[in-house]
């Protein structure tokens, strides 16, 4: 997943995913993996951390004298923070195989291929005073464990939404048919996100309406599954006015009408909602894919103490909740909220909201639906596909 996030203090806080480069085929043929030990005490603190996020994710006051969480670490610790932002997943992917950094934001299209290439080490979570307040929901998923071993603190999460002109829609739909087998009512004018990883989309709308694909994880298809999701976005290509790859491209095609139905954030209809707009979001009956970002610990780092001491940090309620809101999503615990008034917006807590949400998971040959008879395709079938949907 290519994304650039762009973030501003309050309900303009945006946020653009666009599509990703060509995979290499390093650390997508299985989850398995994993470099490093995994701490069993923490010592000195050794008075630095090099920081590899997105941007948004370690404000240290320089975008905006009044967003900091960075300084207040930095004053408890001792450990000065170096970060270096990245705009894509593959860019991270790269950065961290130098060595250069502690500590990495990965989204859960990354997170697994950082497992499985070494470069990140398990997390001994029980060295972390903040981890056990963050939501269950978000631990011990397939994106952050491989067999068990923890290897990240989760951060934000966040659902990927069907939105809508109230204009033309005086009903509130109820399903994603309106982009998929409804789409050609709206030709022309529906839009959806510019990523392979939307595959995922059209996988979850087939597990619910066509069950005899057997899909049981929209991130785990094998290659009849991979084949009939991309036949169902080769058929919605005709009525997608516009892929996106920057929010405001959607706020503005919204605006304007260009576009009527497709998938958005919470955050976006924020910002139209503030701007007048005449949108709405919903989260249909099949549910949603969306994201859980992780914040993960280098197998070469040179400052495992203080990269501990930013995970414990980061998942703390005041810094989570500053760096979640000025980012634009649901933080990760209910203390957080306490730091919040836009909780009950992003649905933060609500466990049966996230138990509809299909959380970016990278897509490997070893299938994470635990199939053991067939091999899954891997995230570089994913992007050529993504290549011949768009032609």
């Amino acid at each position: 997943m290519n994304r650039m996030r762009n973030a501003r203090r309050g309900a303009t806080v945006g946020l653009a995913i666009a599509s990703v480069a060509m995979l290499t085929a390093c650390g997508t043929s299985g989850g398995g993996g994993g470099g490093g030990e995994e701490a069993t005490e923490l010592g000195e603190m050794e008075g630095q951390v090099s920081i590899l996020a997105w941007p948004g994710y370690v404000e240290d006051g320089s975008n905006d004298p009044d967003v900091d969480w960075v300084t207040p670490f930095e004053e408890q610790t001792g450990c000065k923070v170096t970060a270096k932002t990245f705009g894509t997943s593959d860019e991270a992917l790269n950065l961290m195989k130098t060595g250069e950094y502690d500590v990495v934001s990965a989204s859960g299209d990354a997170s697994l291929r950082l497992v499985a290439a070494g470069d990140v080490a398990p997390v001994n979570t029980e060295l972390l005073e903040n981890y056990d307040a963050i939501y269950p929901f978000l631990k011990d998923q397939a994106w952050n464990t491989v067999d068990g071993v923890n290897y990240g603190v989760p951060h934000g999460y966040g659902a990927n939404l069907l939105m809508y002109s109230t204009d033309v829609f005086t009903e509130e739909p109820t399903s994603w048919d309106v982009v998929f087998d409804k789409s050609g009512d709206y030709a022309g004018k529906v839009t959806a996100y510019d990523s392979p990883i939307y595959i995922a989309d059209a996988a979850l709308y087939l597990m619910n309406h066509n069950p005899e694909l057997g899909i049981e994880n929209p991130y785990a298809l094998d290659e009849d599954q991979l084949a009939a999701s991309v036949e169902l976005l080769k058929q919605q290509r005709q009525n997608v006015g516009e892929y996106w790859s920057d929010y405001l491209k959607e706020v503005q095609a919204f605006q304007s009408g260009d576009t009527v139905v497709g998938t958005s954030w919470q955050v976006i209809q924020n910002v139209l909602e503030a701007e007048g707009g005449k949108t709405a979001v919903t989260l249909p009956s099949e549910g949603a894919t969306g994201w859980s970002d992780t914040w993960m610990i280098s197998s070469k780092s040179k400052n495992p103490n203080c990269a501990y001491a930013w995970l414990d940090y980061i998942a703390s309620p005041e810094a989570n909740a500053a760096a979640t809101s000025y980012f634009g999503e649901a933080p990760s615990s209910d203390a957080a909220c306490e730091y919040r008034e836009d909780c009950e917006a992003y649905h933060a807590g609500d466990a049966d909201y996230a138990s509809q949400i299909w959380y970016w998971t990278t897509p490997i040959e070893e299938c994470v639906d635990g199939r053991t008879d067939v091999k899954c395709t891997d995230y570089a079938a994913w992007t050529q596909a993504w290549q011949e949907i768009k032609g």
